[in-house]
């Protein structure tokens, strides 16, 4: 019966676990913070972390290495892949609940970064993905580093870009002197030019 308990209370936090991850894509992991509210220990939370990552539910985003003068955030970002089984766990069962929820940034992040990683095993190359987050607010979604590059973009729910969604990238490109393009996924059909050196593409672009 005690043996009974214990493994349906564990299942139960499992429960907890996944669902907390699923409405923590697109953001930093915590592991004391998601520990807390799923009530198991760090190293609990680390060992399903990583049954997780070694069967590619998740992808854990690594931030860029270098800080280029400014303090930088060191935790990777989550990123729940399947994004049908992550509504389901986050209950929206609509396209309306999705589209009109608080969920849809995140989501279509977690769309975009999936997408990339697909390409990059397609083409038989490692991962070069990144983030970008200073101490003091500066933040690019998604860094792609090819052939010695670095591409910058963003992600945004939005249908109507405006240069105010170029800032982070246009601030990105000054700090770092880089010349590549940047770039924003946007729910829009066609590319766009948003401000100098940044244009706008669909989500369907990657």
């Amino acid at each position: 019966m005690c043996g009974s308990s214990s493994t349906s209370g564990t299942s139960n936090a499992f429960a907890r676990f996944l669902k907390l991850c699923a409405a923590r894509t697109g953001h930093l992991l915590n592991l004391s913070d998601l520990a807390r509210d799923v009530g198991a220990s760090v190293p609990t939370i680390k060992r399903w972390i990583s049954a997780l990552e070694a069967s590619h539910q998740i992808y854990l985003l690594p931030p860029y290495h270098r800080n280029f003068g400014k303090r930088v955030i060191k935790a990777p970002k989550l990123y729940f892949l399947d994004t049908a089984l992550t509504t389901y766990l986050l209950g929206l069962y609509s396209e309306e609940s999705i589209l009109g929820g608080p969920y849809l940034g995140p989501l279509v992040e977690t769309v975009v970064v999936a997408e990339w990683l697909k390409a990059c095993h397609h083409h038989g190359e490692p991962p070069s993905l990144y983030y970008w987050r200073s101490r003091d607010g500066l933040e690019v979604d998604l860094l792609v580093e090819r052939s010695g590059r670095l591409h910058p973009m963003e992600v945004k729910a939005t249908s109507t870009l405006t240069p105010a969604h170029a800032t982070s990238l246009q601030k990105w490109r000054s700090l770092t002197g880089e010349t590549t393009p940047g770039l924003i996924f946007a729910n829009i059909h066609r590319p766009v030019p948003v401000a100098e050196g940044v244009r706008g593409v669909p989500w369907s672009a990657v």
